[in-house]
Parts: C-alpha cells; structure tokens; sequence
C-alpha cells in the first residue's frame, strides 16, 4: 500500500528536505476520540459557545464555564495519543527542523513526544490569572474549587483562544515566518477555514513550500497541495514515517 500512496519522487523530496511545518486541527485528535466542535455530534450540538467560550460569558458567570472545561478536562484526562500523533513525534526526529501549529487545545502532541509545537488556541491544561496575565501549567484535574483563583486572589480563566478574542500576535507572527521560510507544508485534519491559521498553507505555496494536505474529505486547501491525501491522519501519517524510513535505508545501503 506504501507504494501506491507515496511516490519515489514525493519520498526523495521528503528526504532531502531540512524545514518541515506542520499544521494540525481538530481532525487528528477526533481519532483519540476527541469531539470536534462543528459535527453534528460535535462538542456544540449539546453547548452554545457563546454560553461557554466567550470573555462575556466568564464576565458574567466563571463558576459556569469553569465547570463546562473541568468537563472538557475530565473527557480529555484519560485521552491518548493516536498513531498520528506519535508519527509527527517520530517525523521530529527524522528531520533537523520541524515545528508543529496546532489549533487544538488537548495536549495530546506534547503526549505523543513532539516537542517543538505551538499552540495557536492555547491549551486546556493551563489556566491564566485575570489580573496578572500570568500561566498556571497542569493545573490538577479535577479542580478543588471552582472558580479557582490565582494567589494575588484574582481569578483564573482557561489559557484558551475564546471566541472574539485575537490569537497570540506573537505566535501568529512565528507561524508566518515560519511558513514562509519551510521547504514543506504539511496541513493535517482541519477544513482550511478558520482564521488566520488557515493561511499558513498559502503563504508557505506562496513562498515555494511543496504543500501536503492530509485529510478524509477535499478542503479549502485542497486547490493549493501539491499532494493530497485522503483518509485519516492515524493511518496515512504512520505508513508516511514508515515509507520514509524504508526509503532511506534503500538509498543509503545503495551508496
């Protein structure tokens, strides 16, 4: 199966490859089991994100959206990496320069062992203090009070991007040079349509980058990559690695 999804010429240009980036959204951690947001039988089906996920609605009630991501929390505790999160580990090791921007919140990249990833939406494991702006990481699960307040007595709110609120400028910033200085593009379980992580693709195709789309369904992205794969990230990413490694070894033990 290797052979028909990946060709020599895609392997080669893999290998010879230095800056490799990586975009990953909702749909590489559905495969752990994670909710997406916009499904049908999505996280929103049951919650109306302006209840929940917005400045206004912790303005008005924190003990409510504090005990809708202690849910959250609860529902991801126990979440493990799928074989797509522990490929992008192993593509880490292959190569001098990869980083990862992810959209999703649930840490389980950081689980799985990649270490150089960025997390364009925040994560539901740190929580920031109101007043000081200062990050709290792995706050335990579950809570012992709620809402949980930070020392100077202010309160805390999940160190996530709520909905209205701006991504960091300084990672969005980093993502942009980033995708414009990467050899290859690899965008990963995510429509293409959300904001501003959505054109990271293009700039990187702007820029020369070979753009990688991994992704069951056509996307926005799709016009733009110069390879397309369909299906799950938990299974064309682990056969990638595997291809990648089978054909390194073919060319050095030809040299």
């Amino acid at each position: 199966m290797n052979d028909e999804l990946f060709t020599r010429s895609f392997l080669s240009l893999l290998k010879r490859s230095q800056k490799i980036m990586v975009s990953t959204g909702a749909g590489i951690s559905v495969e752990s089991g994670a909710p997406t947001f916009r499904s049908t039988e999505g996280l929103w089906k049951d919650f109306k994100p302006e209840n929940y996920a917005t400045p206004e609605a912790f303005a008005e009630d924190p003990k409510k959206v504090w005990e809708f991501y202690e849910w959250r929390r609860q529902k991801y505790k126990d979440m493990q990496p799928n074989p797509g999160h522990h490929a992008l580990a192993d593509l880490e090791k292959m190569f001098p320069d990869v980083c990862l921007f992810t959209q999703n919140v649930d840490g389980l990249h950081q689980k799985a062992g990649s270490k150089n990833v960025y997390e364009l939406h925040g994560s539901i494991w740190r929580a920031k203090c109101i007043r000081e702006e200062k990050v709290f990481p792995f706050l335990e699960t579950p809570l012992k009070e709620l809402p949980p307040l930070c020392e100077c007595g202010a309160l805390l709110r999940p160190d996530v991007v709520w909905f209205g609120e701006a991504l960091p400028a300084h990672l969005i910033e980093l993502a942009m040079q980033k995708a414009s200085l990467c050899e290859v593009f690899f965008i990963i379980g995510t429509s293409a349509t959300v904001q501003p992580a959505a054109s990271l693709a293009w700039i990187a195709y702007e820029n020369g980058a070979i753009v990688v789309e991994i992704n069951p369904e056509e996307t926005q992205a799709t016009d733009i990559a110069n390879e397309s794969f369909r299906g799950a990230a938990g299974i064309i990413l682990p056969l990638m690695v595997e291809a990648l490694r089978k054909h390194n070894e073919e060319n050095s033990s030809a040299h």
